[in-house]
């Protein structure tokens, strides 16, 4: 009989999304989070295409909107704070169809809570070694446990441990996008409900939002500079990156700046991607950003997040539980989707941090004056039209009848997961 208990490393997103279909298909999940619990916070993200398909699958969907960030405007504004393009939320976003926009500690939150009762969670650890043997993967962990599980996946983002761990240095799997990103919670001192605020200038962008409920405001930064290396815990030295690559802003850049002093939820990465020819190296298994990060600048990690997990899941169900097969059926049926995704970002990156003021000067009249012109309006629609199609690229089987690994389970299991099965008809939009 196979061994079914799976470790996954990383419980932000699709860490417990993987969880829930694994459980859901007879595995045995636990999830390890160096995190001492759930991380509240972070920034904004959007839940598009068979993403949506996934959460409602998961009978998540509705708790999603519920968390909805009910943004309403996103206004351009130069270095005096005047007003140079108004825009509607979901332009800003690119978002169409029923997306969802939602923090992402909230996501987290709302996984995590579908999960809890069925799944160990060992906070506040991380894995220090790995050993593959035929039957199993002996993991000792920081903690100085020692254990066994029939397979490892790593969920544990762009800079995955879990991957370091097994496939070697992270370097020839990122690619630099030539940008770096920084988010913090910040004093709403303007007051925001809302809305977005959004300064861009040569090369660089600052920007402040404040959500539904949130008494608080966000401070996002984009600025184009090429790979520099840094300790990805030593958040003095990023700050300080960031107030160098600020230097002369001017609007309200220096007050976000000295909030970003005292944040405890300080965020700073380059603007990768991560691109891999295969994501698994015999019992272990990268998913989400670990092994297809499409970067902040594609709108898309979490909906890759979803997806992936779900597919992931599905097929090593459908495999009986057979690594060998599923890993390779995940990889064959999530891979265009993944890269199809990955397109979108460098394009998206050339309107949200300009090289030069007079693109600048371009965009904002453009925005400013196609909801007035004749066909102005199609011209905003298609905006959204590129990420639409991205987001849909995948057709998401129903993996509710895959493998045998029910098999052991007792009739109560059986009939509580077939009361959440979904119709086979019922499959992503393509």
């Amino acid at each position: 009989m196979r061994d079914t208990t799976v470790l996954i490393s990383g419980a932000s997103i699709a860490g417990p999304a993987l969880a829930y279909w694994l459980h859901r298909h007879g595995f045995t999940p636990t999830v390890v989070e160096r995190a001492t619990a759930v991380r509240e916070g972070g920034y904004k993200l959007d839940v598009r295409g068979a993403a949506l398909d996934v959460l409602d699958r998961m009978d998540l969907l509705e708790a999603a909107r519920a968390a909805a960030t009910d943004m309403r405007t996103g206004t351009i504004v130069d270095a005096e704070g005047k007003t140079l393009a108004v825009m509607d939320a979901d332009l800003t976003g690119g978002r169409a169809d029923g997306d969802v926009e939602l923090m992402r500690g909230d996501l987290a939150r709302i996984l995590h809570d579908a999960t809890r009762d069925d799944t160990e969670y060992l906070f506040g650890d991380s894995i220090a070694s790995l050993t593959q043997h035929p039957h199993g993967v002996e993991v000792t962990f920081d903690s100085g446990t020692t254990r066994t599980f029939g397979l490892v996946i790593g969920a544990d983002g762009l800079h995955s441990h879990t991957r370091r761990l097994v496939f070697g240095d992270e370097t020839p799997y990122i690619r630099h996008l030539g940008h770096h990103i920084a988010i913090h919670t910040a004093p709403n001192h303007l007051g925001l409900d809302r809305r977005e605020m959004i300064h861009p200038a040569p090369g660089r962008t600052a920007l402040t939002y404040s959500t539904a409920g949130d008494t608080n405001a966000k401070a996002m930064y984009l600025f184009a500079s090429p790979a520099t290396p840094y300790d990805h815990r030593d958040t003095a030295h990023q700050k300080r990156l960031l107030a160098e690559a600020f230097t002369g802003a001017r609007w309200e850049v220096p007050t976000l700046l000295a909030a970003a002093q005292d944040a405890p939820d300080f965020y700073f990465d380059s603007i990768s991607q991560v691109v891999m020819d295969h994501w698994s190296r015999d019992r272990v298994a990268l998913v989400g950003d670990a092994a297809y990060g499409p970067s902040p600048a594609s709108g898309q990690g979490t909906s890759l997040s979803l997806v992936g997990a779900y597919v992931l899941a599905g097929e090593l169900a459908a495999a009986d539980g057979d690594h060998t097969v599923g890993y390779a059926a995940y990889e064959q049926r999530m891979r265009p989707f993944a890269e199809a995704n990955q397109a979108l970002a460098e394009n998206n990156l050339k309107g949200m941090v300009m090289g030069s003021a007079a693109l600048i000067w371009f965009q904002t009249r453009m925005l400013r004056l196609m909801p007035r012109i004749p066909g102005g309006r199609r011209m905003i629609a298609r905006i959204a039209d590129g990420i639409h199609r991205a987001a849909t690229a995948i057709e998401i089987p129903d993996y509710s009848a895959a493998g045998n690994l029910r098999a052991g389970r007792t009739a109560s299991d059986m009939n509580a997961a077939a009361a959440h099965n979904v119709p086979a008809t019922y499959q992503a939009r393509l």
